[in-house]
């Protein structure tokens, strides 16, 4: 609840305010393990990741996340097929220093491409990382959550994006 306040305490930006010093695209690689139930049947994902940032406050991020991530199959198990996964959500970040750790998630909706037995769902991507003025490194936990319990996308991973500047 204190970051939440001290985050609300500090000057607001308008969206009118967009600049290079407070907006940018990051355009970036994810690499992940699958676990839980997807795990049996896939082994490695790897995909893109692309967002849009706005820096609300000196210390609080928002935008829109997307990318794609494709689920290779394991190829010692019979029927697996790879899948992807687009997600589309908003992002969040709280940023206590301009250059140092952060905490952030995405949150919003999945979309699965493939031979799966889902269209997608709900999802979460909790994260932490480090970042500079131009690279973002973090950890996450992904989880897709939909109404098929046969089909559990949960994967832990790590990415790297770079800050493009909006002029």
């Amino acid at each position: 609840m204190m970051a939440v306040f001290a985050t609300y305490a500090q000057t607001t930006r308008d969206v009118e305010d967009i600049n290079e010093d407070n907006s940018w695209l990051k355009l970036g690689l994810n690499m992940g393990v699958p676990v839980g139930d997807i795990g049996d049947y896939s082994s490695f994902a790897f995909g893109l990741e692309v967002a849009g940032q706005f820096m609300r406050t000196d210390n609080f991020g928002l935008g829109v996340a997307s990318g794609y991530t494709n689920y290779f199959k394991k190829s010692d198990v019979a029927g697996a097929q790879n899948f992807g996964a687009i997600p589309l959500g908003l992002m969040l970040r709280y940023y206590p220093e301009p250059s140092g750790f952060f905490v952030g998630s995405d949150i919003g909706y999945t979309f699965l491409t493939g031979d799966i037995a889902s269209d997608g769902g709900f999802y979460i991507r909790p994260q932490v990382g480090y970042h500079t003025y131009d690279w973002n490194v973090f950890a996450f936990y992904n989880q897709v959550f939909n109404s098929s319990p046969s089909v559990d996308i949960q994967s832990i991973g790590v990415a790297a994006t770079y800050n493009i500047r909006f002029k």
